[in-house]
């Protein structure tokens, strides 16, 4: 069995509001979470806005320390590390932004902000060869080598997204960290830039954590979908035996509001009730109870685990009479 290339292990991430003697309670925003990604593989993570998929993303970029938990990349455990020490891990792992305008520094040209990786990281020969290794980047994203020479707020924003998309690739990493990189796009412009990095990944060999609320792109793009609610992992599967047949509620109410009617698991809208319960006081036992129209009593006991059903295929739900 290959050995993945990432490995999340119990991770969790709490902020802070306020002093802490005022007697708040800390944001739950990521609870507990464990998930790999195999070297070549797409993991999707989908899940209502502030299910905490960004900030799974930003602690494995370590833009922001986890709380607790483990983060292996390679065999190696940088959880830890020191600024310092990140420089080659950050080499490997990189970033698609979700604003391809403000992720772009408006001062700088395209060449130099394709260009900036290499002369921080050493790499090339001067500034001709790390011009020439910019325009092959740019040809990679399908934009001409004259871009090079013009500012972003020159270029639309799915030819901005491009751009951001060649500088993450310019360090030639093993892992792309994609949070909502089409989400400010207008459709027509999603499906060209789904389409690239589906292109991209498939012929550079690229793994990818792609954080989405879209579900009908997440099934495109993925090979794994990862399914969180409030912080925590409701579900996991292949894509093909998710959008088939979903074991957990919020699975099957978030997949409802997207499929043709008469498909998926009962053919019909699920609309849930209420907005979800706060992350500095989730409900005890299962966190999506309170909107789960399966509730039991039970359900508000222990926190169920994530527990496999079927090959490949988890739910943290402890009942198996729903789906």
């Amino acid at each position: 069995m290959t050995a993945p290339l990432l490995d999340i292990q119990h991770l969790s991430v709490q902020f802070h509001t306020g002093r802490l003697l005022s007697g708040r309670q800390p944001v739950r925003a990521v609870d507990d979470v464990s998930f790999t990604i195999a070297p070549r593989e797409v993991v999707g993570l989908v899940g209502e806005s502030g299910s905490g998929k960004t900030t799974i993303g930003n602690a494995i970029l370590r833009l922001i320390e986890p709380t607790a938990g483990r983060i292996i990349f390679a065999g190696e455990d940088v959880t830890d590390l020191p600024e310092r020490a990140l420089k080659p891990f950050r080499r490997q792992v990189q970033p698609i932004f979700q604003d391809p305008f403000g992720s772009l520094d408006p001062r700088m040209t395209v060449e130099a902000i394709l260009t900036e990786p290499f002369t921080i990281h050493g790499i090339g020969r001067g500034r001709v060869d790390r011009s020439e290794r910019a325009a092959e980047l740019l040809r990679l994203v399908g934009l001409p080598a004259d871009a090079l020479r013009r500012y972003p707020h020159q270029f639309s924003g799915g030819q901005r997204q491009r751009i951001g998309i060649a500088r993450a690739l310019a360090l030639d990493p093993k892992l792309i960290v994609a949070d909502e990189a089409v989400s400010a796009l207008d459709v027509s412009l999603q499906a060209q830039i789904i389409n690239l990095l589906s292109e991209l990944q498939r012929s550079l060999g690229l793994a990818m954590l792609f954080i989405a609320h879209d579900l009908a792109l997440v099934e495109y793009l993925s090979d794994r979908v990862i399914v969180l609610y409030l912080g925590r992992v409701m579900e996991t599967a292949a894509a093909r035996d998710l959008y088939r047949r979903p074991r957990h509620p919020y699975t099957e109410a978030l997949l409802s509001s997207v499929l043709e009617p008469g498909t998926g698991a009962t053919g019909r809208r699920i609309l849930l009730e209420g907005d979800p319960p706060s992350p500095a006081n989730p409900p005890s036992g299962c966190v999506f109870r309170t909107r789960c129209r399966y509730a039991l009593p039970a359900c508000a006991g222990d926190v169920p685990p994530l527990r496999t059903i079927a090959t490949g295929q988890a739910t943290a739900c402890i009942r198996d009479d729903i789906m």
